[in-house]
């Protein structure tokens, strides 16, 4: 079968490996779509902690159930699945266990046309979504499903702001937003993204390359109750001093680094928490796909594409100019 695998540290090559054999409580899915992520990206610029060569990328990943272990009804096959790409979470529901780890390194992924995972990982693919609409929700939909709601715990009218909208994460943490109804606001450099989040439900947009954004954004909103971030770096004591009293923070990645310093005077006079998020838990993933079904979410798609174009599609991503996710089809 084709797959695409780390050949050498910072090389990446579509290969021919052998079926995966499948374990009494597993199953095998046949890939029809799978999906990119910045976790792709990173790992193939050697930036990801723990890079195994020999491995198959992919974490986002749907197809049909063509194998089964010998635990599991074999009436499961031929259904149609959608892969949770969550590995040893753990029993606690609040953090991750140390055995952790994403379906796709080490545990060979879905960038390949055939992959093995536990049949606890495999869900019935949300009603209203097609495949290629399916498979761009996994692991983006459920980091932003977590930041939401178990940290963010957004409700009906609340002021919330999405920055850096357009990135995988951030798309799904604005539908998730404007799905329960509370006043979404958005940071982005690009007036097309600013545009198709007016259209989405914005309520405004503000171009974070702007002279004095931070006051305007203060000012249009009034203040915010919840921040959802992925970029770090010094604009986190902007948030800060917009947030309303008790107002969360809640950042799932630090892509502009460290802050040089943390307005804790601020933060703790207005009783602001300022919380790290990644991923979330199986219990989530499931809650996530009802969702997702119930409020008729699409996920945004930016193109769709043969597998063969894998590598080439790895190299858009590093521009950073999609709204939306890149999808491979088998």
């Amino acid at each position: 079968m084709k797959s695409l695998t780390i050949v050498s540290e910072n090389k990446l090559e579509i290969i021919e490996k052998e079926v995966p054999t499948i374990s009494t409580n597993q199953v095998l899915v046949k890939v029809a779509a799978a999906a990119l992520n910045k976790r792709d990206q990173f790992i193939s610029e050697g930036k990801y902690p723990g890079i195994q060569l020999g491995a198959t990328l992919g974490s986002d990943g749907v197809g049909e159930i063509v194998e089964v272990g010998a635990d599991i009804e074999s009436k499961n096959i031929g259904r149609q699945v959608i892969i949770n790409p969550n590995i040893n979470w753990g029993n606690n529901p609040t953090v991750q266990s140390q055995e952790y780890n994403i379906l796709g390194m080490p545990s060979d992924g879905t960038f390949a046309e055939y992959v093995a995972v536990g049949f606890d990982r495999v869900h019935d693919i949300p009603k209203n979504l097609k495949f290629e609409e399916a498979v761009a929700l996994p692991l983006a939909g459920l980091t932003a499903f977590r930041a939401c709601f178990h940290h963010g715990q957004i409700k009906a009218e609340d002021n919330v702001l999405i920055s850096g909208f357009g990135g995988g994460v951030a798309q799904y943490a604005f539908q998730y937003a404007v799905a329960s109804k509370s006043k979404v606001y958005v940071t982005s450099s690009s007036d097309i993204k600013m545009k198709e989040a007016i259209e989405l439900g914005a309520v405004e947009t503000v171009n974070y390359k702007s002279d004095n954004w931070q006051k305007t954004l203060a000012k249009k909103s009034g203040g915010f109750d919840v921040v959802i971030d992925s970029a770090g770096g010094d604009q986190i004591n902007d948030f800060v001093k917009m947030m309303k009293p008790g107002g969360r923070i809640v950042f799932y990645g630090a892509t502009t680094g460290l802050p040089s310093s943390l307005d804790l005077y601020r933060m703790f006079w207005n009783q602001i928490t300022l919380q790290g998020s990644t991923m979330g838990n199986d219990q989530e993933f499931a809650y996530m796909l009802n969702f997702v079904e119930v409020n008729n979410i699409h996920p945004l798609i930016d193109s769709s594409r043969s597998f063969d174009e894998i590598l080439d599609a790895i190299a858009e991503l590093r521009q950073g100019d999609k709204l939306g996710k890149l999808v491979l089809k088998f």
